[in-house]
């Protein structure tokens, strides 16, 4: 059964020619490989944005859906339709998938005796099969369905690290896969729960009807804490974490871009998409423990980052903050905390992609990703040091940058339910400007340091890959409201069975007249 156009099947399957068409590239043009790649990456932006465009923000909750049987005696379904948070999360893929491919243009090429080549071919198929795979976890409408692409995106990040990652990619790609196995295993008796306690179907639309999934108390804080658990790792929260600063230093910059900047935000769309309504009564109850694990999560990545001397790591730690601010308004349960953190995912994802694009540049030309290697560059190459200083400033969340919006967003949400969680949360604003000014200075001010004052400014192709985000960066900081209108009705839907309208401020506002 079909409503609409089948948007969301078109965008993954044109990847996934466009990964038929890398494969079948010879291997003597390799070069033709990396053009497909990116065709296919393009194309698949373009049918978003004309889905998108189709998209009514006061239609049906769900649009573009689609719902077949697939495994019929398990109650599964080929289920899927977008809302408004589904929407905004495969835009931000299709987006940022073309900029991967660019970027990625020489990561495959000839390896070095301490990293081998690999095939350029796989490479970019793989890079492909991402983007397949993540746009159909955004858009599945069916909890199985759900679950076996949540488990199938591990397998091309498994090999894009583990085959063309740094010296210990290795076992930063074991380390990413028993992480994400272990989650995902708690997460499967959570569906296989759900299924023989709930309503017999995966069906994600049946199993909100009618009031929801009735199960006692007891049978709801498990199957939360089944789902939770998977999805703080895959996001990652603090303490689930300590995968993620491995994964990101030793992956190539493109697919650093990829999993940090997309991949991850899988997590938290799935505290939005089931933890929340699915399990009321549970996030209810324990919302109180995890905000408590978001305000230590939030200050602890901002410390570690501080601390840090790889570049890489130094991102990979700030990601653990802000992944702390957008499970914090995710869990406010309020409708400014909830979209905050659903802008706050798309803003991550541009802010931290330029800070891992701008720190392979720098890595590029010098050979090193240490910061006490650097120094000066913005004297010799003033158009890098201009990014890397606007990344920076995005990551502190400078007033007029994307992701200033979000943060103000979830910080006023909290503030209104949690003030303390708040108050102590605002620190981590504080810690962020540290590393991001102390990062900018110790790299692109200062003198310019041995093996800096060669370094050749922005190339051609390291413009059209960074220009396109910086641009995002600048616009969504200065203009959101078209996205926060595509938000702002799915997330009062979807917080609507923990919270069903927003408290009213303790302080009564005067609207002027008599007091």
């Amino acid at each position: 059964m079909t409503h609409g156009f089948p948007w969301v099947t078109v965008l993954g399957l044109i990847p996934l020619v466009g990964l038929v068409g890398v494969l079948a590239v010879p291997t003597e043009r390799e070069e033709d490989a990396k053009r497909v790649a990116l065709v296919a990456s393009l194309v698949t932006l373009v049918a978003s944005i004309v889905m998108a465009a189709q998209f009514h923000t006061d239609g049906a909750r769900f649009q573009f859906t689609q719902n077949y049987d697939w495994i019929k005696a398990f109650g599964a379904h080929y289920a899927v339709g977008v809302d408004g948070i589904a929407l905004a999360l495969i835009l931000m893929t299709t987006v940022l998938t073309p900029v991967i491919v660019l970027a990625s243009w020489h990561e495959a090429d000839l390896g070095t005796p301490n990293k081998p080549r690999h095939g350029v071919k796989t490479f970019f198929a793989l890079l492909l099969a991402t983007e397949t795979i993540i746009i159909g976890v955004f858009g599945s409408l069916d909890v199985f369905l759900f679950y076996v692409l949540f488990e199938a995106m591990l397998i091309p990040v498994y090999f894009l690290i583990g085959s063309y990652g740094g010296p210990r990619r290795s076992y930063a790609a074991v380390k990413f896969l028993l992480y994400s196995l272990a989650g995902g295993l708690l997460m499967l008796v959570a569906v296989i729960a759900l299924f023989f306690a709930g309503k017999h179907t995966f069906d994600y639309r049946a199993l909100l009807a009618g009031g929801g999934v009735h199960l006692s108390h007891g049978e709801q804080v498990a199957l939360f804490l089944g789902f939770f658990i998977a999805f703080a790792i895959k996001a990652p929260l603090w303490p689930f974490h300590t995968w993620l600063p491995d994964a990101a230093a030793e992956a190539p910059t493109g697919v650093a871009v990829m999993l940090v900047g997309v991949l991850d935000k899988v997590g938290t769309f799935g505290f939005l998409r089931f933890c929340l309504p699915l399990f009321p009564y549970a996030a209810r109850t324990l919302a109180p423990y995890v905000l408590g694990l978001c305000v230590a999560g939030i200050l602890y990545g901002a410390l570690l980052a501080i601390g840090q001397r790889d570049l890489k790591r130094l991102v990979a730690y700030s990601s653990v903050s802000h992944f702390g601010f957008i499970a914090l308004g995710i869990f406010a349960f309020t409708s400014q905390g909830g979209s905050g953190a659903t802008l706050y995912m798309v803003n991550h994802a541009f802010s931290t992609g330029a800070l891992f694009l701008v720190v392979g540049f720098l890595a590029t030309r010098r050979g090193s990703r240490m910061i006490d290697d650097f120094g000066g560059a913005a004297k010799v190459a003033p158009w890098l040091g201009a990014t890397v200083l606007l990344a920076a400033l995005s990551a502190l969340s400078l007033p007029g940058l994307s992701t200033f919006v979000s943060e103000f967003l979830v910080l006023a949400g909290t503030f209104t339910v949690h003030r303390w969680f708040a108050v102590v949360a605002t620190f981590g604003i504080v810690l962020a400007a540290v590393y991001a000014l102390w990062m900018v200075q110790r790299t692109i001010h200062g003198p310019v340091r041995e093996g800096v004052a060669d370094f050749r400014d922005l190339g051609r192709r390291e413009a059209w890959v960074i220009a396109p985000v910086m641009a995002i960066i600048v616009a969504l900081g200065i203009y959101p409201k078209p996205l926060l209108d595509v938000i702002n009705p799915s997330v009062r839907t979807t917080i609507a069975p923990v919270r069903s309208h927003d408290p009213v401020p303790s302080v009564p506002v005067s609207l002027g007249g008599n007091r």
